[in-house]
Order: C-alpha cells, then sequence, then structure tokens
C-alpha cells in the first residue's frame, strides 16, 4: 500500500481548514497525521539545544514535550491559520520554543522549591540546577534576531536536523538557495558572538553533526 507522504498529507489537511470553529476535527486529523515529524522535531530540539532539562530536576522528556506543544497548537489554530506546510512548522518551532524557554526561566528562577506540574517532579534544593545558562540563553537571542528566512533556514537545519533537501521542500526553494541562506546566518551569528569564539574553534552557534554537502566546504 502506497501511503501518502506526511509532507503531502499536512498540506491537504491545510488546504481543507474552513475559517471558522469547525476547523478544529480537522486540526485534530492534521495533529495525529503530523505527530511522528512533530515528535521527532521535539526530540532534535530538546536534545541538540535543551539538553540540560533533560537532567535533573526536570527530567523532560521528548513526549512531555510534544503533548505541549500540541495542545498549544490546538488553541493557536483555533485563530491562526497557517496555508502552507513552511507555515505549520514555523508555527510548532515556535511554540516549541516559548515552552522550552519558559521551562528553563522558571528553572532559573526558582531552582529549590518549584513543583513542576508538568512531570510531577518536584525540584531538590542545589541551586545549581538551571534550564539554561547565560551564554546559551544569548545564543539563542541572536538566533532569534537572524532576518527571517535565515532563521527559519538555521531552524530547519542545524536546530531540527533536517537535511538540505529536506529543508528546501518545506521552505519551498532550492538546496542552493537554503545552502545560501545558512551560510548568511552563520557569518552573522559568527559576528554576534564572536567573544565566544576567542581561539577559532565551533562554540556558540556551531554545533557537532553539521549536515554534509555545506557549500563552504572544499
Amino acid at each position: 500500500m502506497n501511503e501518502e507522504p506526511t509532507t503531502a498529507a499536512i498540506q491537504r489537511y491545510l488546504d481543507a481548514l474552513p475559517g471558522d470553529a469547525a476547523a478544529e476535527p480537522i486540526v485534530r486529523e492534521l495533529l495525529e497525521r503530523a505527530v511522528s515529524r512533530l515528535r521527532l522535531l521535539c526530540a532534535t530540539f530538546l536534545h541538540r539545544s535543551y539538553p540540560r532539562l533533560t537532567h535533573p530536576p526536570l527530567n523532560l522528556e521528548t513526549d512531555d514535550l510534544l503533548g505541549g506543544v500540541v495542545a498549544g497548537l490546538l488553541t493557536a489554530m483555533q485563530s491562526v491559520r497557517p496555508r502552507t506546510v513552511r507555515q505549520f512548522f514555523a508555527l510548532a518551532t515556535q511554540h516549541m520554543r516559548w515552552q522550552l524557554n519558559d521551562l528553563a526561566r522558571r528553572l532559573d528562577q526558582k531552582p529549590a522549591a518549584m513543583a513542576l506540574a508538568e512531570t510531577g517532579v518536584v525540584a531538590p534544593p542545589p541551586s545549581s540546577a538551571s534550564g539554561l545558562t547565560p551564554e546559551a540563553r544569548r545564543i539563542l537571542a541572536a538566533i532569534e534576531e537572524l532576518p527571517e528566512d535565515e532563521r527559519e533556514v538555521f531552524d530547519l537545519v542545524r536546530i531540527q536536523g533536517l537535511t538540505y533537501v529536506e529543508t528546501a521542500g518545506v521552505v519551498g526553494t532550492s538546496v542552493k538557495t537554503v545552502q545560501r541562506r545558512l551560510n548568511r546566518a552563520r557569518l552573522h551569528l559568527a559576528a554576534q558572538l564572536s567573544d565566544f569564539r576567542p581561539s577559532g574553534t565551533g562554540e556558540g552557534a556551531e554545533q557537532p553533526g553539521e549536515p554534509s554537502g555545506d557549500s563552504t566546504a572544499p
């Protein structure tokens, strides 16, 4: 049996969305169809960009984040109608970032006594428990300040782990354009975070596991 590709199925549901409250059943079907892709993106985002949230006291798991993202999308899509797959995943990514940043901020503010309703875990006393360091927050802020096209490509490739080909399909452009936008984003981040790389190492915006085929490679 030939199963409809996820991207095509998502676009079909988006095309079918009415402009009123009757959209909720279609939104639920859309999220059920997209859940595998959303789970992959949540796992990549959590473990690559927010690994400290997976440790005590929070012990955040991929499915915890996924559940929050799906609930957020159900609410958001009562009033927001993404028209393309690109817009849908941009909305989902924004909700992932909001939730992860909020959890990190709450841990920083109340590291000793916060009851974590999402998992039922209560944070122990050590004050060293923190979701994100000031340096990590600065990196995320620099990413947020990128031009929209560059930020989108950077999120898809470097944070969510999509290949250049997959990113081109989501964005609706060529692989070469994806590479150009990614390179511009990296140059911008390198300039903004130059003090993080005194020895020219790959800290800051650079992360391990960079996709092959980079147009800057020799």
